[in-house]
């Protein structure tokens, strides 16, 4: 995707009625929300970009010009991606530095990176945001395994938005879950999340076949989708950076089934497909629907319905949605289940995985 037509066609056009925030209020906005979230070097860099958008004419007038909302555009996370991705490159010298913690002049060396590199950060900026969250896992594994007791059956994963397709391999990772232990236990990607509520059930997650799509899927094996993926990841948080990096090195060795093409044309063919007798078939996504305009939405949804209303005690089908709630006040994990229809939300969740409260 690589023009304002080809995202105008993902964004979300339910926010086109709403009034456009300039560029300083959101950076500024945004960097405030972030140092809530525990990432002050994060939100130190969109106040400094803030101060200093002045100085790349060229990206302040994309982030002012943009035509929908920037909170569910990820706008800041956009710029802030790009200027790490500039850091990681290791060819600004000073933002380099700044990054590695060698200096604390964030004015600076963010000026100085703005100035010289407008037209990298446009360009970075005019492409959608890739933030394969492995983390994010812990919480379907938890959700498998609640499915697991119910229903007594593997599970046939359909994840819409998959970009590189990481939580396809989510049987693949190794999950202490408030001291369940869950996955692969072998597994080099350990995911270890501050679980708060009631305990999950234990249960076998066994997944028998596992697809996605993506309007522009990452491959693993490519440098430079890796380098996108881990300019995305916070820069403060090298945890996340290296749970990432074991993460690719695992879709690199079982590279998941992606498919490029739009979700509403490839998800109702999908769930109309045969399914086997003794398989629960699960749709499942996280931090897609606010990147869906308001027709893309009706249609995921429309397909979701529409393969619950066929489902059977024999052929059960389930929905898995990690997503904002409608008024951005909260991430929440929910589970539906169809042949009954039942809906249910399992925990509110930190919007990267980092902890879950969990309802049962």
């Amino acid at each position: 995707m690589k023009c304002w037509a080809a995202f105008a066609r993902l964004g979300g056009s339910r926010m086109n009625m709403m009034t456009r925030v300039g560029s300083h209020g959101e950076l500024r906005r945004q960097s405030r929300v972030i140092r809530a979230l525990g990432s002050d070097f994060v939100a130190s860099v969109l106040e400094a970009g803030d101060r200093q958008l002045h100085r790349a004419p060229h990206t302040a007038a994309l982030i002012d010009g943009w035509p929908d909302d920037p909170s569910s555009a990820a706008l800041a996370m956009r710029f802030n991606a790009a200027l790490h991705a500039l850091a990681r490159g290791g060819n600004v010298a000073d933002l380099s530095a700044l990054y590695q913690r060698e200096h604390d002049e964030f004015d600076r060396a963010i000026g100085g990176a703005l100035a010289a590199h407008d037209d990298f950060i446009i360009r970075w900026m005019q492409e959608p945001t890739q933030t394969n969250e492995v983390a994010r896992a812990a919480g379907f594994a938890a959700a498998l395994m609640a499915l697991r007791v119910r229903t007594g059956m593997p599970v046939e994963l359909l994840e819409i938005g998959s970009s590189c397709g990481l939580n396809l391999n989510l049987a693949r990772y190794r999950y202490d879950l408030d001291g369940v232990i869950a996955g692969d236990p072998a597994s080099p990607v350990r995911i270890a999340p501050e679980w708060r509520g009631m305990t999950p059930v234990a249960a076998p997650i066994e997944v028998v076949a596992a697809r996605g799509v993506d309007l522009n899927p990452l491959d693993a094996a490519d440098r430079r989708a890796r380098a996108r993926l881990l300019a995305f990841v916070w820069a403060d948080q090298p945890r996340r950076i290296e749970r990432l990096k074991t993460a690719l090195r695992i879709a690199r060795a079982h590279p998941p089934e992606l498919t490029r093409a739009d979700a509403t044309l490839w998800l109702p063919e999908q769930v109309a497909a045969p399914q086997s007798e003794g398989v629960c078939r699960v749709v499942f996504h996280s931090m897609v629907i606010q990147y869906l305009g308001r027709a893309a939405r009706s249609a995921v949804i429309d397909a979701i319905h529409a393969a619950g209303a066929r489902a059977t005690d024999a052929r059960p089908f389930a929905w898995l949605s990690f997503e904002w709630t409608e008024g951005r006040e909260k991430v929440e994990l929910a589970l539906t289940c169809w042949p009954d229809g039942a809906r249910r939300v399992l925990a509110t969740c930190h919007p990267y995985g980092e902890w879950f409260d969990w309802h049962g």
